[in-house]
């Protein structure tokens, strides 16, 4: 039995309900996130360098600087480029030497990469630490509703539904098909799209209700393809191991670490490869990578230790690159022996790869320059403003059932709009 009209309309006004609030929240918080780097140097200009010298430490000299400093800790993780130039050093407590055990107070150190000096210490996006930690909070609250795992689980189903309920959406903004036995049948076309028409259309100086509901449906139109995408780019960032990669190796070769490696029954502690070593390594096989696939390095970002699968990976900025800024050319190698696991280049290798970093670059509004990242931030209030208008006709509607009485809203209008139905 094919589901009538009338259930499609039914299904796009609870999807939109239930996820009003968690799309008021992301959408709020995305319009800042565009403008993440900025922001934190604002907020936060202790915690970037003045370059004093014409070079920087390399990574392995700050992981062990950081070591030092702190016994009870172990570095996970060197972030060159993380906003402008902020040098983030990911660290947490040795299982043997930390008091209280397994807590060292922060997780993040971040230090001049210049001189090694060390500028700060925060437990990233805890909010009680203060503005230090603002810009990392509301990253937290758009990526897991500050919740944890459990926030981005409620999250990934929330993507889920909102790119399911997309396609939902664009169907109920269709004109209904009109049976006319005498009308031309070479007519039918134009006839049909001067009835769409108006869903294209905001009418500025018509009541409150008719000014909403047009809000809401002309607006999710005109931004379907851009809502779309960033709808299964945010299944892609809180269900990436699951959902997202079957749908993405169903139909395209696609390729990561959660696919390649397995878990370590037991987290590896003390890795056989040093940081000094994994360096020259990651150096070496992204050396030979570039060579093989005819890309030149351009920028080192990051050089990471995963202790749940023994493999370090090696981060650069490359010229395969999709985004603006940072860089996602990695190689991974085995953290005991130094042996090529895995090498991803961010373009132009596997096309799941590739289009996974268009969405990423595409989300993370990291692509296109300014014009993109203003589009971006004013895309997430425009969010907010589909979801306010989706609740706002849903209890307009609603006070129109209960109550017999009120005519005042033309039946014409009360049609199903693009992005939240009531």
């Amino acid at each position: 039995m094919v589901p009538t009209r009338s259930f499609w309309v039914w299904l796009h006004r609870w999807a939109g309900l239930i996820m009003a609030a968690f799309l008021i929240i992301v959408g709020a918080t995305g319009s800042l996130l565009a403008f993440y780097p900025e922001l934190e140097r604002l907020i936060n200009p202790h915690i970037y360098p003045r370059q004093v010298l014409e070079k920087k430490l390399d990574m392995a000299t700050l992981a062990e600087l950081a070591e030092q400093r702190v016994p009870a800790g172990r570095v996970n993780g060197v972030l060159m480029e993380a906003n402008q130039e902020a040098t983030l050093i990911s660290m947490d407590a040795r299982p043997d030497n930390a008091d209280p055990p397994n807590k060292l107070g922060f997780d993040q150190m971040i230090v001049d990469p210049y001189t090694g000096e060390e500028l700060a210490r925060r437990q990233f996006g805890e909010i009680s630490e203060g503005m230090i930690n603002f810009m990392p909070f509301i990253y937290k609250l758009h990526y897991a509703l500050a919740l944890g795992k459990f926030g981005v689980w409620v999250l990934g189903i929330c993507a889920l539904i909102w790119t399911i309920d997309c396609f939902v959406a664009f169907y109920l903004t269709l004109p209904q098909r009109r049976r006319s036995v005498t009308a031309p049948a070479s007519g039918n076309h134009g006839n049909w799209w001067r009835r769409w028409q108006p869903a294209w259309k905001i009418r500025w100086h018509s009541g409150s209700y008719k000014l909403n509901f047009d809000l809401h449906r002309a607006s999710g139109l005109w931004l379907w393809p851009v809502l779309l995408i960033f709808a299964w780019s945010s299944v892609y960032m809180n269900l990436w191991d699951t959902v997202y990669t079957w749908t993405t190796r169903a139909v395209m070769e696609y390729k990561a670490p959660w696919t390649e490696f397995s878990k370590r029954e037991i987290p590896l502690a003390e890795p056989g490869v040093d940081w000094r070593q994994a360096q020259r390594i990651g150096e070496q096989l992204m050396s030979e990578q570039a060579n093989k696939h005819g890309f030149a390095v351009e920028q080192v970002i990051a050089l990471r230790l995963d202790r749940g699968n023994g493999t370090y990976q090696y981060i650069v900025r490359s010229s395969k690159e999709i985004q603006d800024r940072r860089g996602r050319t990695s190689v991974f190698f085995d953290a005991d022996t130094g042996e090529l696991k895995l090498a991803l280049l961010a373009s132009g290798q596997y096309s799941g790869n590739t289009v996974t970093n268009w969405l990423f670059a595409l989300h993370m509004a990291n692509v296109f320059g300014l014009p993109y990242r203003i589009f971006v931030c004013v895309l997430g209030l425009v969010i907010v403003m589909l979801s306010v208008t989706g609740i706002i006709i849903w209890i307009r509607k609603r006070a129109a059932r209960l109550s017999p009485k009120n005519h005042q809203y033309d039946s014409r209008y009360l049609r199903p709009s693009v992005h939240r139905d009531s």
